[in-house]
């Protein structure tokens, strides 16, 4: 780590919503707003085989609190 201060512009700073109770944070330097895109080395799904009895049956189910 460095020991050089780091300049307040370059640092992330809270920021009242008005309106709301909870505030943001600003973007991080050097971070993207973009969404990561999904890795294509690794499946959505595993395959069928790795699946069990029960799988298809959870993913279909929604918590109580939704």
């Amino acid at each position: 780590m460095s020991d050089e201060p780091i300049a307040s512009d370059e640092r992330q700073r809270v920021v009242r919503v008005p309106g709301s109770r909870r505030a943001r944070l600003t973007p991080a330097p050097g971070a993207s707003t973009e969404p990561d895109a999904p890795s294509l080395d690794e499946p959505a799904d595993p395959p069928v085989a790795d699946r069990g009895p029960n799988d298809e049956r959870m993913r279909r189910e929604v918590p109580p609190h939704y």
